[in-house]
C-alpha cells in the first residue's frame, strides 16, 4: 500500500449536491489522486457496510451499483478503495451518504391541493395544515411538488433553500419531486406544514405578440407527504395535501408570473383560511396528473450577490443602478419606509439613450414591486419570478446604493471548465459565454432570460450542448431536459417540438418533421453527453426517441435521401438576414436539412451499435449512407464547390463528414476559407454554421483564418460585442448596433447563449484539451497555437480528475504543460512530441516555424486579397479613407469583397485621383 494514491472523491449518480439520489441502484464515480505516474487502475473493492464486492478493471466512472437496491427510507454509508496495475493500492475513501430520494409504488398519496375561491388566475396562495407526532422520531422526510412553484416550510421554517422549485417540466407526463430531510425542523406534538405557492410556468401565457394563452393550468397547486420514520422502525405517511389542508390568498404575494414580474404587498399575512381546493386548475388536455418522479438535477438556488458597480443619472431625471454584470436573478433591496410606501423595479440588459431600454422585453412587463410593511427594515426580494438584467431602476422611494445586491440564480450545476488566453477581449468572450450559461440555464435550457419567451428552444442547446458540458456538469440537467423532449415528442408523432417543454403547441407545427438543427437536439444532445460525460444510459433511455426522430424525417423526406422542399428555420440569425426575417439566410436551408438527417442517422447507428442493436445498427448506417451520397451529388461538385456558396453550407459538408474524397475536402476548405476572406474575415453564419466554421478552416488547413474570424473586432464578430461592452453573448451579432441604438428586430435579447458555441473550439483547439473516448478516459492533447496569443489554457474537471493543457511562447518556443489525470491516458498531437502519455504532468518544447516576412504591398495594385490579409495595409486604408471621408471608408469596409483576384483599385471606383494617390501611398509605406 502507498500513500501517494488516494480516492479525491465519491459521487452517487448524477448529483453532488444532495445525499439523495433518484434510483434504487445508483452509479457510482470515484475520482483518484496520485503523484504516481501512468496510474491505471486494476480493480475496485466498494462497500456499504453490508457486503464488499470487487470491481474488475480501469472503469471508475458511472459503476454500476454493485449492492443490493436501495429501499424507499434507506440509507448507507458507501466506501471505495482502488488498486493499481502496479499493485499498490489506496486506502478507504471517506464514507459517502447515498439515501433513497424516491418512494415506492404506489406509496404517493398526495393530492393537488390550492385556492378554492380564486378572485382571478394565476392567483398565488398559502396552503396549510397541522399534524401531530406522539412518538419519538427517527427521521422525517418531505416529499413534494407542485404545479406551478412553492415555497414549503415546516413550523414557519423554510425547509430548503430551493429557489423556483420544483422548476418546469412537461406536466401532462412528469412532475419531479423535492426529497427534504425535515427531521431537525419537526418537535413532539403539533406541527404545521405549510407553503406558499404562485404559478410560474404552470400558469403563465405563452404566446407571440397578442396571441398568448395559459396552456396548462389557472391556478397553481401543491403536493405533500411526509414519511415518517418512528425510533421504533414503524413508518407513517402523514399530512398528505388532501382534504383537511386549508388555503389562503391573501398572503403577502399579491401577484406573481414568470413574465410580469411580482407583486408582493408586506404590510399583508394570510387570514382569510378557507378548505383548500382539492384537485388540479387544469386546463383541457392537462387534467392528468402524474405520480412524481425524484429529482436527478440540481435544483435552482442562488449562487452569488453582486453590489451595485455604478449608480447611473438618467436624462429623464431618474437613477440606474449598474451591476456591472448582465445577470439572471433579482434584487435584493434593504428599505425603510411608511406603510404603503409602493417600491418599484424595472429591469433592462442595456440602456439606450441613456434609459432603460424596454422594448427588448416586448409583452413581459419583468418588473418588480413591493408595498412596504412599515416597520424595522423591510428585506424586498422578488419569490417567484426572475429577470434578466445588467441595469435596474427603483422608483417610488430612496434607497441607497449600498442596501442593494443582485442575486444570480441557476441550476446549481458544478462548475467543470476553465480558459484563459494572452488576449483579454478572448477572455471576456469566455467570461460571456458561462455568464449566458448560468442565466440560460434554469431548470430549463433556455433561449433567453428576460422577454417574453425564456423557452426551451431545441436548437439552440443542440449547438450548444458540447461547450454546455465543458463548463459545467450538466449531464443530470440535460438527462431530465431530455426526459421530458421524449414525452413531448411521443404526443407528437415522433416530431420534436421546436421548445421543450412544448409550451407552443401550434407554433412551428406541421404535418411533417420539426425543421433541421432543432428536431435533431433529440439525437446530438444525448450523443454529446454520452461523449463528454461516458454516460451510457443517456443514450439507452433517449435511443427510442432518437430513432423516432430520425423516422419522422424519413416520412417526411421521402426515399431520396435528401430532405427539400420543407419549411426549415435553416441558418438562423446569418447576419447578412433582414433583421425582421431571421431565417433568410445564404445558405439554402435544404442543405441545412439534409446535412443534419444525414448526421443524425449516423448518430443512430452509432448508438445502436453501442447499445447492441445491431439490426437497426446496419439499417440506420445505410440510410446515413444514402443521405449522405444524395447530399454529395445534389449540392457538391466534382471540382469542390458547393452549390449554395455560403460558409455554413462548406462548413456542413466538412464538419459533417458528408463529403469524404480527399481532393474534394481540400477543395471545399479552400473556398471556405477563401469565402471568409471575401468577407473580411467577418462572420457570415448563423445558428448551425457559427459552432462549425473555426473547426473546418483549421481542419483543412487553415488555422490562420479560423484565428483572422475568431479575434476579428469589426460587425458582425464574436468580438464586436465584447467592444461594445458586452457581458453575455447576445442573440444577434448586432443586437447592439455601432451607433448605440439597439437592433430593431423583434428579437433582441443581450443573453443567448447559442452564438457562443465557439468557445468549445477555444478549448480543444486553442488551448488543445479534448476527449479521445468517452468521459475523457483518453484525453486529446493538441494545441494549435494561435499567431496572435502568447499563450492560451483551459483547464477541465473530467469524471477523472482534473485535466489541464496550456502552452506558452518563450523566445521562439512553444512550451506546452498538459496534466492527465489518474486513470486516463492521452493521445498526444504536438511537434517533436510522443504520440501517447499517461496520467501525470507532461512538458514538451517545440521551435516554431519562423512566420513568412509579409512582402510590400505594390499601392493600388495590390490585391484586395493581400490587402485584407496585411493588417497593415487595411489599417492605412481604411484610416487614410476615414481621414477624408469617413462614410466612404465605412462602405468599403462593410462591403468590399477581398478577392485574390481584384486589385485595391477596383474596391475604389470614382475616387478623385488625389484621393487614390493618398491611399497607393499609404498602402505603400505601411507595408514597406
Amino acid at each position: 500500500m502507498t500513500d501517494a494514491a488516494r480516492i479525491a472523491r465519491l459521487k452517487a449518480e448524477l448529483r453532488v449536491d444532495s445525499a439523495f439520489v433518484a434510483t434504487p441502484a445508483p452509479r457510482l464515480s470515484w475520482i483518484v489522486e496520485t503523484a504516481d505516474a501512468g496510474w491505471l487502475q486494476s480493480s475496485a473493492e466498494l462497500s456499504d457496510g453490508e457486503r464488499t464486492v470487487t470491481v474488475e478493471g480501469r472503469e471508475s466512472a458511472l459503476v454500476p451499483w454493485p449492492f443490493d437496491p436501495l429501499s424507499p427510507g434507506e440509507t448507507r454509508q458507501v466506501r471505495v478503495r482502488a488498486t493499481a496495475s502496479s499493485g499498490a493500492g489506496t486506502v478507504w475513501s471517506a464514507p459517502l451518504t447515498v439515501s433513497a430520494g424516491f418512494l415506492a409504488e404506489g406509496e404517493w398519496v398526495a393530492e393537488p391541493v390550492g385556492l378554492a375561491h380564486a378572485e382571478r388566475e394565476a392567483q398565488p396562495a398559502e396552503l396549510r395544515t397541522t399534524f401531530t407526532l406522539d412518538r419519538a422520531v427517527e427521521r422525517a422526510l418531505l416529499f413534494w411538488t407542485a404545479l406551478g412553484v412553492a415555497e414549503p416550510a415546516v413550523n414557519g421554517r423554510p425547509v430548503s433553500d430551493e429557489v423556483l422549485a420544483p422548476g418546469w417540466t412537461a406536466y401532462r407526463d412528469r412532475l419531479v419531486h423535492e426529497t427534504v430531510d425535515v427531521t431537525a425542523l419537526l418537535r413532539q406534538g403539533q406541527n404545521e406544514l405549510s407553503a406558499t405557492i404562485a404559478g410560474a410556468w404552470y400558469t403563465e401565457k405563452y404566446g407571440f405578440f397578442t396571441f398568448t394563452n395559459r396552456l396548462y393550468g389557472t391556478q397553481p397547486s401543491f403536493l405533500a407527504q411526509l414519511r415518517v420514520t418512528y425510533s421504533d422502525g414503524s413508518v407513517e405517511t402523514l399530512a398528505p395535501t388532501g382534504e383537511g389542508w386549508e388555503a389562503a390568498g391573501d398572503g403577502p404575494v399579491v401577484d406573481s408570473g414568470i413574465y410580469p414580474g411580482e407583486h408582493q404587498d408586506l404590510r399583508r399575512a394570510a387570514t382569510a383560511w378557507q378548505p383548500a381546493r382539492v384537485g388540479a386548475a387544469a386546463l383541457p388536455g392537462f387534467e392528468n396528473v402524474p405520480v412524481p418522479e425524484a429529482r436527478i438535477a440540481p435544483p435552482v438556488r442562488r449562487t452569488q450577490s453582486m453590489p451595485v458597480a455604478e449608480v447611473i443619472a438618467t436624462p429623464s431625471g431618474g437613477r440606474i443602478l449598474d451591476f456591472g454584470q448582465n445577470l439572471v436573478g433579482r434584487l435584493r433591496i434593504r428599505a425603510r419606509g411608511p406603510a404603503g410606501t409602493r417600491v418599484v423595479v424595472r429591469h433592462a440588459e442595456v440602456l439606450e439613450d441613456g434609459e432603460l431600454a424596454l422594448r427588448p422585453l416586448r409583452n413581459a412587463a419583468a418588473t418588480a414591486t413591493f408595498d412596504l410593511s412599515g416597520g424595522d427594515d423591510d428585506v424586498l426580494e422578488s419569490r417567484f419570478s426572475f429577470y434578466g438584467f445588467r441595469y435596474a431602476e427603483i422608483t417610488g422611494l430612496d434607497v441607497d446604493a449600498t442596501d442593494v445586491e443582485a442575486v444570480v440564480l441557476h441550476t446549481d450545476m458544478t462548475p467543470t471548465g476553465w480558459f484563459e488566453a494572452s488576449d483579454p477581449l478572448l477572455n471576456r468572450l469566455h467570461d460571456n459565454v458561462v455568464w449566458g450559461m448560468r442565466g440560460n440555464f434554469l431548470s430549463i435550457p433556455t433561449d433567453c432570460p428576460q422577454r417574453d419567451e425564456r423557452l426551451g428552444w431545441t436548437g439552440d442547446i443542440q449547438v450548444f450542448a458540447p461547450t454546455a458540458s465543458f463548463l459545467y456538469d450538466c449531464d443530470g440537467f440535460l438527462t431530465s431536459w431530455l426526459r421530458d423532449l421524449a414525452l413531448e415528442q411521443s404526443r407528437n408523432d415522433g416530431a420534436v417540438p421546436l421548445v421543450v417543454p412544448a409550451a407552443l403547441p401550434a407554433f412551428g407545427a406541421s404535418e411533417g418533421a420539426t425543421p433541421a438543427a432543432w428536431g435533431d437536439a433529440a439525437t446530438v444532445v444525448p450523443t454529446v453527453l454520452f461523449e463528454r460525460f461516458g454516460d451510457r444510459a443517456v443514450l439507452e433511455a433517449q435511443y427510442p426517441s432518437m430513432r423516432d426522430w430520425v423516422d419522422t424525417v424519413l416520412r417526411d423526406a421521402g426515399d431520396s435521401g435528401l430532405w427539400a422542399g420543407r419549411m426549415q428555420l435553416g441558418d438562423w440569425l446569418d447576419p447578412a438576414a433582414p433583421p425582421d426575417q431571421p431565417g433568410k439566410a445564404k445558405v439554402d436551408s435544404d442543405i441545412v436539412a439534409t446535412a443534419y438527417l444525414a448526421r443524425s442517422l449516423r448518430q443512430v447507428a452509432d448508438a445502436a451499435l453501442l447499445l447492441g442493436h445491431e439490426a437497426d445498427a446496419a439499417t440506420y448506417a445505410e440510410l446515413a449512407e444514402r443521405s449522405r451520397s444524395a447530399f454529395v451529388a445534389e449540392y457538391v461538385t466534382p471540382a469542390g464547390r458547393m452549390m449554395s456558396d455560403a460558409v455554413t453550407a462548406y462548413a456542413l459538408a466538412l464538419e459533417f463528414d458528408l463529403v469524404t474524397d480527399a481532393a474534394q475536402r481540400d477543395a471545399l476548405g479552400d473556398r471556405l476559407a477563401a469565402l471568409v476572406r471575401e468577407g473580411g474575415y467577418r462572420i457570415a453564419t448563423g445558428f448551425v454554421g457559427t459552432p462549425l466554421v473555426t473547426d473546418a478552416l483549421a481542419h483543412t488547413g487553415h488555422l490562420a483564418a479560423a484565428e483572422r474570424l475568431l479575434l476579428q473586432t469589426e460587425c458582425p464578430s464574436w468580438l464586436y460585442p465584447v467592444t461594445q461592452g458586452a457581458t453575455t453573448v447576445w442573440e444577434r451579432w448586432d443586437s447592439l448596433l455601432p451607433d448605440g441604438s439597439v437592433n430593431p428586430g423583434e428579437m433582441t435579447s443581450f443573453n443567448h447563449y447559442a452564438l457562443g458555441a465557439v468557445a468549445d473550439w477555444l478549448h480543444r483547439t486553442a488551448a488543445g484539451l479534448a476527449p479521445a473516448e468517452p468521459g475523457y478516459r483518453r484525453l486529446r492533447i493538441a494545441p494549435r497555437p494561435l499567431a496572435a496569443l502568447d499563450r492560451a489554457s483551459a483547464r477541465h474537471e473530467t469524471p477523472y480528475g482534473t485535466a489541464a493543457v496550456s502552452w506558452a511562447r518563450e523566445g521562439d518556443e512553444v512550451v506546452v504543460t498538459a496534466v492527465v489525470p489518474a486513470n486516463t491516458t492521452a493521445e498526444v498531437s504536438i511537434p517533436g512530441a510522443p504520440s501517447e502519455a499517461g496520467s501525470g504532468t507532461h512538458e514538451w518544447r517545440y521551435r516554431e516555424i519562423a512566420a513568412s516576412v509579409r512582402p510590400p504591398l505594390p499601392g493600388l495594385k495590390a490585391s484586395l486579397a493581400d490587402v485584407i490579409d496585411d493588417p497593415r495595409a487595411y489599417r492605412a486604408l481604411l484610416d487614410t479613407l476615414a481621414e477624408i471621408d469617413p462614410d466612404r471608408a465605412e462602405a468599403v469596409r462593410a462591403s468590399t469583397m477581398w478577392g485574390a483576384g481584384r486589385p485595391l483599385s477596383t474596391a475604389l471606383m470614382f475616387t478623385p485621383p488625389d484621393v487614390l494617390a493618398r491611399v497607393d501611398a499609404a498602402v505603400r509605406t505601411a507595408t514597406a
